[in-house]
């Protein structure tokens, strides 16, 4: 099972990626293109590391855990059923699966 400290440090990194975004939409101008693109690449990068430690700590869990921690999570309305099989148990998210880096 991942660690806390592990998962907050990676959920604090993906909420620093957003809040630079947000500091971005608000004055655009301040930011060169160069800037844009990273802030863009790592809220990707950022999203696509807290999905990635989300699958792998699932995968750990005895097959009976993993089938009622997976059907709670279709039920409960946060993303859709798709979604939660796609990220715990198929190929991840398809977001993150089609989408590459900004050069």
């Amino acid at each position: 099972m991942i660690n806390e400290a592990k998962m907050t440090e990676l959920t604090q990194a993906e909420d620093m990626a957003y809040f630079r975004a947000d500091l971005c939409l608000y004055s655009p101008e301040s930011y060169s293109m160069d800037e844009k693109k990273e802030i863009c690449n790592d809220m990707m990068a950022t999203s696509k590391a807290v999905l990635d430690v989300m699958r792998e700590d699932f995968q750990q869990l005895p097959p009976e855990a993993r089938a009622k921690l997976l059907d709670m999570l279709c039920q409960s309305g946060v993303e859709t059923a798709d979604w939660w099989w796609d990220v715990l148990v198929g190929d991840g998210d398809p977001l993150y699966r089609e989408l590459e880096p900004l050069s």
